[in-house]
């Protein structure tokens, strides 16, 4: 009986923009993208709950390369927050645990609360969340019923709006820094409004320069294949540009730095004459701009050539 010999894994290079549904892991669709590219390299760009949906990027390739300068990214949230019943959980995965009368409220009165949360915050993280503790992440011990002391961490919410409220329910737009936890927002927020709540739904919008206008579901990626995946340079059009001479490009491609005047930002996007094909940065001690990722484009390319 012939054996069934699976296909080499591919280069595939990119990104594309996932409209996570509920109910899945952020792993267990990636998993999912990649055994349908059957792509060597894969990664995601900041988890989100099974509970939550909407933007996940999924870095293909040398995309990968890329991943970590997104999970520094402010991301764009709608959270729907369910008042007068408060979870173990925070959100829809828990029991509740706790009851408490809904107060009167209206547009204004919340909108008043809501802005006393812009800015700089301190947040103490969720215990049923994937944060280490002794190498174990925190939920391993709350399945448990162990409670982890934990410090509060910065954070920064960027901007919060009201968007409805009805049977108790309160829908809000929020802007966040990297490691905010939305569902601990939600608990404090109805805190803040005189009693408990926990959120009911969860919906990523944007990441970074990443918008949930151009976001596909599984079943469209199942049927349009490489035409939704983007190029990498998509979720870096926040950064500087800079288009190099040939020479200029062979000197980033082997680890030399270029004399260039200090960018504005941290990080540029450097170009070709055809593609973005690094990451740059500024070196202080050199006073020079250095490589800090180079893509190496040429491997998918010369697969498709074949064919």
């Amino acid at each position: 009986m012939a054996q069934f010999k699976r296909p080499p894994k591919r280069h595939i290079d990119g990104i594309i923009l996932l409209n996570k549904p509920v109910g899945p892991s952020s792993n267990g669709m990636l998993q999912k993208v990649m055994r349908l590219f059957n792509a060597k390299k894969g990664g995601h760009t900041g988890a989100l709950d099974p509970f939550a949906t909407g933007l996940l990027p999924i870095c293909l390739g040398e995309a990968t390369k890329i991943s970590g300068l997104l999970l520094e990214l402010d991301k764009r949230y709608t959270a729907t927050l369910k008042l007068g019943e408060q979870t173990d959980t925070g959100d829809t995965e828990g029991n509740v645990v706790k009851v408490l009368k809904v107060p009167e409220l209206n547009e204004d009165s919340i909108s008043r609360v809501l802005k006393q949360f812009i800015g700089a915050l301190k947040q103490v993280p969720p215990m049923y969340s994937a944060l280490k503790h002794q190498g174990k992440p925190l939920y391993h011990y709350a399945r448990q019923g162990i409670e982890i002391d934990r410090p509060a961490r910065s954070v920064v919410i960027k901007q919060l709006k009201f968007i409805s409220f009805e049977n108790s329910v309160l829908t809000f737009d929020v802007m966040c820094s990297k490691g905010t936890y939305v569902r601990t927002l939600g608990e404090d927020i109805a805190l803040a409004l005189g009693t408990v709540g926990h959120l009911t739904a969860l919906h990523r919008t944007q990441t970074g320069s990443l918008s949930g206008e151009n976001m596909v579901t599984f079943s469209e990626i199942e049927s349009l294949r490489k035409a939704v995946i983007q190029p990498i340079d998509s979720a870096l059009t926040h950064l500087p540009r800079l288009d190099l001479s040939a020479e200029e490009v062979d000197l980033i491609k082997h680890g030399q730095m270029l004399d260039y005047p200090k960018p504005e930002a941290e990080f540029v996007r450097l170009y070709d004459q055809k593609e973005c094909f690094a990451v740059g940065e500024w070196s202080d001690k050199k006073q020079k701009l250095k490589p800090k990722r180079v893509f190496n484009l040429h491997l998918a390319k010369a697969e498709e050539v074949g064919e």
